[in-house]
């Protein structure tokens, strides 16, 4: 596709993560050869079926250039999100950048709770029990493994 704007000025190394079951923060880079002044708005879609928005909270640079977005209340939806960031410049065009993501996969898990050890010295064993994480899309035990490290 030809994107109207300078070879360049689109921002770079864009990338989401959710943590907190609901909490998303999405970060990037201004663009190699945009002007000092560009400043960049991040736009997304949860699903085809959600309004465009305009990030609510951005994480702006020292020199006040918007840099990333906070989200809260998250939804993780089966189908991917759209992320549209464009730019403006009273220099010249700057190039937007899109992504579809599909959330699960940028999901940092929160660890198992309740974690509870119980040994039996007499017959040198332990029962280790913990719950599943939390996440908010799913409540299937079997998508599960776990990994235990004794030292």
């Amino acid at each position: 596709p030809v994107f109207a704007g300078m070879n360049g000025s689109a921002i770079e190394n864009f990338s989401c993560v959710i943590y907190n079951i609901s909490l998303m923060n999405c970060t990037w880079q201004a663009g190699r050869d945009a002007p000092r002044d560009t400043q960049y708005f991040l736009y997304w879609q949860n699903s085809r079926y959600d309004n465009m928005m305009e990030c609510e909270f951005y994480i702006k640079d020292e020199n006040g250039r918007n840099m990333g977005c906070r989200f809260q209340n998250v939804r993780i939806e089966a189908e991917k999100a759209y992320f549209l960031v464009n730019g403006s410049s009273r220099d010249s065009l700057i190039q937007f950048y899109e992504e579809y993501i599909q959330l699960y996969k940028i999901e940092k898990l929160m660890p198992p709770s309740n974690i509870t050890v119980n040994c039996d010295e007499i017959k040198s064993d332990c029962i280790i029990q913990w719950q599943r994480p939390q996440i908010s899309h799913s409540n299937k035990d079997k998508c599960f493994k776990y990994e235990i490290d004794i030292k």
